[in-house]
């Protein structure tokens, strides 16, 4: 039994994404004779004892060795550009409801109808977003989901009618898929096992509370300068995303060596690895051979001796192909990855969590524009002040926590990090139960809003911290399927903002928020409470699944088959 009680299994001597952070007392290290891991590649600083994994390869162009500046500038543009697409758009007109409808006559389901449209088309092109990237890679399908954006924002900004807006708000949802999964894979292009945590805080941050934001300042927009003028506004900043992605975001996609991925190989190869290390070490400077070639790149050449690429041959929109598999088989991948039940169940937990704190903000103009709360769309804007709080603080907590915890806990486990460690971040998910409860019985009882506020941001709390913990466990569980897996994630939320946005309006109205949101918090608890077999059995479901692999007998490919 490993540290905190995670089973051990006892079919593999090394389980994928089981790896060593540190040799300091390592059973693994001492089975492979000592100094096993002294000649792989290790951090820097505070990190300089951590064995970086993945391990990067010799070439100057593998993202994994680009400067850390580097990596962090891509990351707050395309962060920049979930904020835009992802966090802003899809709950732009929330505060407005009202103000929209009175606008064209419409009831105030017609208008969130609008919005579920576009979330519709959100899940529906995300798996072929997915085969894209696969195949071409990330960089064009972000550049085209930039643009769609920035069309779409042009067509709201001018529309006079019902379906103008929803042509419009339709062809946005064009551009958020992307933004929403291919971001959070991106961090496992970029960033070692150790890195992780804070980055995926920032987008989950992005993706939870960072839309509670926007919806503070488009309220009083649509209060005093009318809501087209909430497309008006963003026309400037998406069109500045379209600039910066193309010029500072390169290809993140990369061929590497799958011997370099030791977090997703069953056989333990680090000698070997070492031994390999330090005989590039010594044939760089005599230009010799290359024996960790194996896999088809952009070009033949040794990967210490590639030349770094040149400011405009980064610039290029398409780089090669990443997979030689068809574009059907990897359209049905999404799908296909929910057979793995670690990847099922982190799709349906954020994904129903998410879809839970969305229905709050379809219900936010029906509570508080009638009596008893009267209040304008200004001020149901400035209650998001509350979950934003609140997902801040979630994304503060997790953000600062997390990586250390999971440092600390591959320290006492003799140096072995697991990746069922990342899910102790969900804990404080326990809060999301609570929060859900007690806004309706408040919103209710037309108790203060500033209650109802403080409850909304406990929830949003619980989720943010949920979204953080189960998102990071798989990518390090199955980083090999990542852009998979979070294709499938946005799949499966935005198909739940769609169906929510029929029903739960008038739910609301038929039988008042505390009957809606007691159900929410029910069902929310029953997710969350299901962590801990993963959490205790996630290592011996790791292994099974690696014996008993679905996809590649499906015939669907992934790059951990060593």
């Amino acid at each position: 039994m490993g540290f905190l009680g995670i089973l051990e299994d006892k079919h593999l001597t090394h389980v994928p994404a089981t790896v060593i952070l540190s040799e300091e007392q390592n059973p693994l290290a001492a089975a492979e004779g000592a100094g096993a891991v002294a000649g792989l590649k290790r951090g820097t600083g505070k990190d300089a004892d951590v064995v970086l994994v993945p391990q990067p390869s010799e070439d100057p162009n593998d993202p994994l060795n680009w400067s850390y500046t580097r990596k962090l500038i891509i990351m707050l543009i395309v962060g920049y550009g979930s904020v835009l697409y992802a966090a802003v758009l899809a709950p732009l007109l929330s505060p407005a409801l009202l103000v929209i409808s009175m606008d064209f006559g419409k009831e105030i389901a017609d208008i969130t109808v609008i919005s579920g449209y576009m979330l519709l088309v959100t899940g529906g092109v995300g798996p072929i977003v997915n085969a894209l990237s696969r195949k071409y890679g990330k960089r064009p399908q972000l550049l085209i989901a930039s643009v769609f954006g920035l069309l779409g924002t042009v067509i709201c900004s001018a529309a006079y009618s019902y379906n103008g807006l929803l042509a419009g708000r339709i062809i946005q949802g064009g551009s958020i898929s992307a933004f929403e999964s291919l971001v959070v894979a991106m961090i496992g292009d970029l960033f070692f096992v150790h890195q992780r945590g804070a980055f995926m805080t920032l987008i989950q941050f992005i993706l939870g509370a960072a839309s509670n934001f926007s919806a503070i300042i488009v309220g009083p927009i649509a209060t005093n300068l009318g809501w087209r003028y909430l497309f008006h506004i963003l026309i400037p900043f998406v069109a500045l995303e379209c600039v910066l992605l193309f010029f500072f975001v390169p290809e993140t996609n990369y061929n590497r060596d799958h011997r370099y991925d030791i977090d997703e190989l069953s056989n333990d190869n680090l000698a070997d690895l070492a031994a390999a290390e330090r005989r590039h070490a010594g044939n760089t400077e005599k230009g010799g051979s290359d024996d960790m070639v194996k896999v088809e790149t952009a070009t033949s050449t040794p990967p210490a001796t590639r030349p770094k690429k040149t400011f405009k041959q980064e610039l290029a929109i398409f780089t090669g192909t990443y997979s030689n598999d068809n574009l059907l088989q990897l359209v049905i991948a999404p799908f296909a990855v929910c057979a793995n039940l670690a990847v099922l169940w982190m799709v349906i937990v954020t994904g129903g969590l998410t879809a839970f704190f969305v229905a709050q903000s379809y219900d936010m103009a029906q509570i508080f524009m009638v009596p008893p709360y009267s209040l304008t769309a200004a001020g149901v804007g400035y209650l998001s002040l509350g979950p934003f709080l609140g997902g801040l603080l979630g994304s503060i907590v997790i953000g600062a926590t997390l990586d250390p915890i999971i440092k600390w806990c591959a320290k006492k486990n003799h140096g072995v990090y697991e990746p069922e460690y990342r899910l102790l971040g969900m804990i404080p998910s326990l809060f999301t139960i609570l929060g859900l409860a007690l806004f309706g019985k408040f919103a209710e009882e037309g108790r203060s809003f500033y209650l109802t506020a403080f409850f909304h941001g406990m929830d949003l709390f619980g989720i943010v911290a949920a979204a953080i913990a189960a998102s990071t466990y798989v990518l390090d569980s199955f980083r090999d399927i990542s852009s998979e897996v979070f294709i499938m994630n946005m799949v499966f939320k935005n198909f739940l903002f769609y169906g929510f946005s029929y029903f739960v309006n008038d739910w609301t109205a038929r039988d008042g928020p505390a009957q809606v949101f007691y159900v929410f918090a029910g069902v929310a608890g029953a997710m969350i409470i299901t962590a801990p077999v993963f959490f205790f059995w996630g290592k011996k479901y790791r292994s099974y699944w690696h014996r008993h692999n679905l996809l590649q007998k499906w015939g669907i490919a992934t790059h951990a088959e060593i």
